[in-house]
């Protein structure tokens, strides 16, 4: 029982050391949130403000160079191209995921992911000069890739720098960031401010701006130091970086843990997306982020989100102040998401992702009964309203920022890569997916399409309920014993695992100390 007392002790050294925010984990969270995550909000929502003045300038720049006007058959589809080709290549970003983190690191390929948003922000904002509407088209696409790479590496980067205690506040920086980007592009596409015939190509240029800031103050913060000792062998950078992160010089509790996790993984080596399917020791972790990926994208998020604006519209809201709506909605996000930030840690994962998809659940069927009611009871019109907010505050506290918190916990080093892959090639498809359908069901279906949402979001809860643990405060070790319970694998960790850092490392830690 050697094992278990090495265990106790050196997870009560770690209670003692709790992590605490220190400056530097604060700023490489908001500058790399900030570069990264905040843009992909940006990109998600910037399109939907200016789009009669750029499918206006689609139809003119067709009209110079063909002497003929465009078919409004034609110009739907080069519309739909623009708005779908984003998600398409959020998953085309997500399958790089892998190669890039593997061989450039966390930070390189943050660093690397700004080159794309640069240059698809610089052939965006010079598309109406240029007079050429298939780059915005191509540039929707990069943006994608560079979205797809952001939404998997930065909860990935933050993730594996966090002290455990914090693990899951840090981790949903990246989704707060998100929502502040979607409020800024619904705040700058305002007609009054961008969202006009002239400002258009700046406000899809200004995306660059972030990523600018990001390559210029990135570079002075350190890797991963998860990246550094586990996969790249190097123990002296790893320490450099923790002693910074954490704000003190002993960090050998930290290390051990790493070296723990390094060994109980020698075993496998890399994971492939191929390994991590035929491997059954993470197999329901696997499953888990598959069905909370899917049931956060086919929620009906999107579905809500591009009805708001009719559901305000029959409630009697007039069509010239329906954008203002919009940016109260994306206030109410941010300030949920923040909410998120502050209650994580101390109410766990499990509950808030609960409670959101029960929040979201109520509110699609009870949306569809007064979607259905609204035209012979006048009242229902606000009761809809009410609805649209319920589901957002659901979405916002749990659904969304939650599920690549867990991927981060749910994998070790070795698989955590392949598995944001297959939970970003997963978000994205189902994304791309409900903003294909979705039309097509809503004019089959009309309001009865949010009771299909309604499932989804049951489904969902059912599976977290009886299937994902608890995992706020856990090291990864702890949370891979809990997970090889469930599935039925020993897990590789002897007496001598635990014991032969400090022996190897004794001299070492003289040699520093003194």
């Amino acid at each position: 029982m050697k094992l278990k007392g090495g265990e106790h002790e050196s997870s009560e050294g770690s209670e003692g050391a709790k992590g605490k925010m220190t400056l530097p984990l604060a700023l490489v969270a908001l500058i790399s949130a900030f570069g990264s995550s905040f843009q992909y909000g940006y990109n998600v929502s910037v399109i939907n403000s200016p789009a009669p003045y750029m499918q206006d300038f689609y139809n003119r720049t067709y009209l110079a160079r063909t002497g003929v006007p465009m078919e409004s058959s034609f110009q739907t589809l080069l519309w739909s191209l623009t708005v779908s080709m984003f998600p398409l290549g959020g998953l085309f970003g997500s399958l790089m995921v892998w190669p890039l983190v593997n061989n450039c690191g966390r930070k390189g390929t943050l660093l690397i992911n700004n080159l794309f948003s640069i240059a698809a922000a610089v052939l965006m904002g010079t598309s109406e000069l240029a007079k050429t509407f298939e780059v915005i088209i191509l540039s929707r696409v990069v943006m994608g890739i560079f979205a797809g790479l952001a939404s998997n590496v930065v909860p990935m980067f933050l993730g594996e720098m966090s002290p455990k205690n914090l693990r899951g506040a840090i981790g949903v920086v990246p989704q707060l960031f998100i929502t502040i980007g979607i409020l800024a592009a619904q705040i700058l596409g305002l007609n009054s401010i961008l969202g006009n015939a002239k400002g258009w190509p700046v406000l899809l240029g200004l995306t660059g701006i972030p990523s600018l800031i990001q390559l210029l103050t990135l570079p002075f913060f350190p890797e991963s130091p998860r990246y550094l000792l586990i996969q790249k062998g190097n123990e002296k950078q790893a320490r450099r970086a923790l002693q910074r992160l954490r704000g003190w010089e002993d960090v050998d509790d930290e290390i051990q843990e790493m070296y723990q996790e390094d060994r109980s993984e020698k075993e496998e080596g890399q994971f492939s997306v191929l390994s991590l399917f035929t491997f059954r020791g993470l197999r329901w972790q696997l499953i888990s982020i598959i069905v909370m990926m899917a049931g956060q994208q086919l929620s009906g998020v999107n579905g809500v989100f591009y009805y708001a604006d009719r559901i305000f519209e029959s409630a009697g809201v007039p069509s010239s102040s329906i954008q203002y709506v919009t940016v109260s909605i994306g206030a109410i996000n941010v300030i949920m998401t923040l909410l998120a930030v502050f209650i994580v840690e101390s109410l766990g994962r499990r509950i808030l992702l609960l409670a959101g998809f029960v929040l979201c659940s109520a509110s699609c069927a009870i949306l569809t009964l007064a979607l259905n009611l609204q035209t012979t009871v006048s009242w229902m019109s606000y009761l809809s309203i009410v609805c649209v907010i319920a589901y957002i505050i659901g979405h916002a506290i749990g659904p969304s920022p939650i599920p690549a918190v867990i991927i981060t916990e749910m994998f070790l080093q070795s698989s955590r890569p392949a598995a944001f892959m297959v939970g970003g090639s997963v978000h994205w498809l189902s994304n791309f997916t409900v903003g294909l359908v979705f039309l097509y069901m809503e004019a089959g279906l009309g309001p009865y399409s949010f009771l299909i949402f309604c499932a989804i979001c049951l489904a969902t809860m059912l599976y977290i309920f009886f299937i994902v643990p608890e995992t706020k405060n856990k090291t990864f070790m702890e949370i891979n014993r809990i997970m090889a319970k469930r599935n039925k694998v020993e897990i590789q960790e002897s007496k001598e695992l635990t014991d032969s850092y400090p022996l190897e490392k004794q001299e070492e830690k003289k040699v520093l100390s003194s």
